[in-house]
């Protein structure tokens, strides 16, 4: 009966940390972005915006891209519950084919990162 008991309490325990928090954050352009057809040679950006849908101020805490192709830059400042931030993304198009890049942003108030993308083609 107790070992019962504590195999219930244990998977209760383990359902409730499963569970994931909600998001920090309300993309208001989208997750991905496809750049098309592009020069080899010419880089690109794009600007993901975002919206703080959380009730305390959140901060980027850091932004990694897949590869030394894709450059992220972003403002360090705490941004206040309804405010609205940016990520900025560029694309060296060096080399001549399809991308389909993966970023992944970081914020203080949640665990898993936000997933970005960006695709294109060089030619």
């Amino acid at each position: 009966m107790i070992l019962q008991i504590l195999g219930l309490l244990g998977f209760l325990f383990f359902q409730q940390g499963a569970t994931t928090a909600a998001p920090v954050v309300e993309w208001a352009n989208g997750r991905e972005h496809d750049f098309g057809k592009m020069r080899q040679g010419a880089p690109r950006s794009y600007a993901f915006q975002f919206k703080n849908v959380s009730k305390d101020s959140i901060r980027i805490e850091t932004v990694r891209t897949s590869c030394g192709c894709t450059a992220a830059d972003w403002v360090e400042k705490p941004i206040a519950p309804g405010q609205t931030g940016e990520i900025s993304i560029e694309y060296d198009a060096y080399m001549r084919g399809s991308f389909n890049k993966k970023i992944r942003v970081f914020f203080d108030a949640q665990r898993k990162p936000e997933i970005l993308r960006i695709r294109g083609d060089v030619d």
